[in-house]
């Protein structure tokens, strides 16, 4: 298989995805409920269509855990209106090979959320992701999301051409001891929050923002008939 037709199937394993019954379209609702919540309770009498599932997080100022839960509808009204994911065409320029430096097990970097008005969460970062591109040196800063290195990333692309609050790109590492990375920006997604409001995404740090733009990857989410997540 080529790395045009790999990325093809990439495209409709992530659309596949969005639109599943838990998918990030399906995300209707976000509640918080101080103790952990009672999950078949709230499930009962809802529709079939409708999934419920716990959550919970870190309160920034106490740091106490919160508990919640995400209700989610396979008949919601942004699946019932997502057309596609805007995708640029697939480039090989844009697979890059970097070194990854690790540090401390316990270093962390706050990451502003899109919902949390300004406040920060620290995120454990377990290493330093360090290449140069366009003649300029670059340390980026990736969190460790279940076992994988999500990279929350800025670029000039943002607000005009891809999604504005930036985009999200798994990095992939040769091996568990190895010092290199690959950086396939072909495989940038848009975060579940350009799918659905409900929820709080991390936002780039400023290591994490790129002073050239980065044409490749997923774009925006396209809805038909002026469907807007925030309206919904």
């Amino acid at each position: 298989m080529s790395a045009a037709e790999d990325h093809t199937r990439w495209r409709e394993q992530r659309r596949t995805a969005v639109t599943a019954p838990t998918g990030n379209l399906a995300l209707v609702e976000t509640r918080w409920t101080g103790a952990v919540p009672d999950i078949e309770a709230v499930q009962e009498g809802m529709p079939d269509s409708i999934t419920v599932t716990p959550l919970q997080r870190t309160e920034i100022d106490s740091h106490a855990t919160e508990h919640g839960l995400r209700i989610w509808d396979a008949s919601a009204p942004a699946i019932r209106s997502f057309e596609e994911i805007a995708t640029y065409d697939y480039d090989p320029a844009w697979v890059l090979t970097a070194s990854f430096v690790p540090v401390a097990e316990d270093r962390t970097v706050p990451f502003e959320h899109i919902r949390d008005n300004g406040g920060t969460r620290d995120l454990v970062v377990p290493g330093d992701i360090v290449f140069t591109l366009d003649g300029r040196d670059y340390s980026l800063a990736a969190f460790d999301d279940g076992g994988q290195l999500l990279l929350v990333f800025a670029d000039q692309t943002n607000g005009s051409e891809t999604y504005g609050s930036g985009r999200f790109l798994f990095v992939s590492r040769d091996s568990a001891n190895s010092d290199t990375v690959t950086l396939d920006f072909n495989r940038a997604f848009v975060p579940p929050c350009g799918f659905s409001a409900q929820y709080n995404c991390p936002l780039p740090p400023a290591a994490n923002r790129f002073s050239l733009p980065v044409r490749a990857g997923e774009k925006n989410v396209v809805f038909r008939d002026g469907f807007d997540i925030y309206a919904a």
